[in-house]
């Protein structure tokens, strides 16, 4: 037995249902008459343009609201569609006022109608949103790969300098995952600011996170005290400061202040004129001797970061009862 289907029925759509639609998905209609240049627009286009609604328009007067930037383009791809029957698409932007940038896309089909009287039709999508998240991604990709590039660079660094600094290859592997996790700490801080600001951690969650794992371990509990300003670190200064961070306690947990139950470390803070002042103070630990410039508290890492990438100071004074190490940096290069 054979059966068959009839065609769907097509529906008919009134123009108040036409027009419904178009206004709910935010399309705006216009034609532009080649002949005199006039351009005539539905309401939701001048609303899309910022333009008076009954204000008469040209091509001429509509392309001077494209952003000057765009403005050659726009004309020579409508100018180019005149004599090309067809579909076409373009987008750029335009100037609502000096503040406000709205990306458009302009989508239309060239040469219609009356041949005597040239005209292209077509749509205008408000395309802002869009665009912005392009860019966004664009920018992600652009920093990511460019962090990349930072954390290789600095990666290879450790493993020359740790190299340099061991005798074992266990030795070795040992503070180059140390060192590494120290970096990985401080990169979970990195968190993006309002405004634009770009991203930062916060000078004490830098200390508290990256000085935890020691103070927690039995006898240390409670025998590390921060007390540092309130401020932002960037990116860059949140990364080569976690090393100077992680050396030092390091150093200090081996042959200072965090080797002995009675040991005391104690880092303030302070801001003075364009410059923080950070002093690293070990009491209570085994008596210490200044080590040799070439050896000793990773002086070679350490020199090379505060002096090199955070542009500042480090200096030592050796006592009885610990070290006492201070740190100047520029609240500028702090920020990048």
């Amino acid at each position: 037995m054979n059966s068959h289907h009839s065609a769907p029925v097509q529906p008919e759509w009134t123009y108040a249902e036409l027009r419904n639609a178009i206004t709910s998905a935010g399309v705006a209609l216009w034609t532009w008459i080649v002949e005199d240049d006039t351009f005539v627009m539905d309401a939701t286009a001048y609303e899309l343009w910022g333009v008076p609604v009954e204000t008469s328009l040209t091509f001429e007067d509509l392309s001077a609201k494209v952003h000057p930037a765009d403005r050659d383009r726009v004309r020579a791809a409508f100018i180019a569609t005149k004599a090309i029957e067809g579909p076409f698409e373009i987008d750029f932007r335009i100037l609502i006022d000096a503040s406000i940038v709205r990306w458009i896309s302009a989508r239309g089909q060239g040469n219609s109608g009356d041949a005597a009287k040239k005209k292209m039709t077509g749509i205008f999508l408000d395309v802002t949103g869009r665009k912005q998240a392009e860019e966004g991604h664009e920018l992600l990709a652009g920093e990511m790969s460019h962090r990349v590039k930072n954390l290789l660079a600095l990666a290879s660094g450790l493993t020359s300098i740790t190299s340099r600094s061991t005798t074992t290859k266990e030795e070795m592997a040992q503070q180059l995952t140390e060192r590494l996790t120290a970096l990985g700490r401080a990169h979970d801080l990195v968190r993006p600011l309002p405004n634009g600001q770009g991203s930062a951690a916060l000078l004490g969650d830098l200390f508290a996170v990256l000085l935890a794992p020691y103070d927690d371990v039995g006898a240390f509990a409670g025998r590390i005290r921060v007390a540092v300003p309130r401020m932002g670190l960037g990116e860059k200064a949140t990364t080569s400061l976690a090393l100077v961070i992680h050396e030092l306690a390091t150093n200090s947990l081996k042959y200072g202040a965090l080797s002995d139950e009675a040991g005391l470390l104690d880092i303030t803070g302070i801001r003075v004129e364009d410059e923080v002042k950070i002093v690293w103070t070990e009491q209570g630990g085994p008596e210490v001797e200044p080590p040799k410039a070439s050896e000793g508290y990773g002086s070679k890492l350490l020199q090379r970061t505060v002096t090199g990438q955070l542009a500042g100071s480090i200096t030592y004074d050796w006592t009885k009862s610990g070290v006492l190490v201070t740190l100047k940096m520029k609240d500028a290069q702090l920020a990048l």
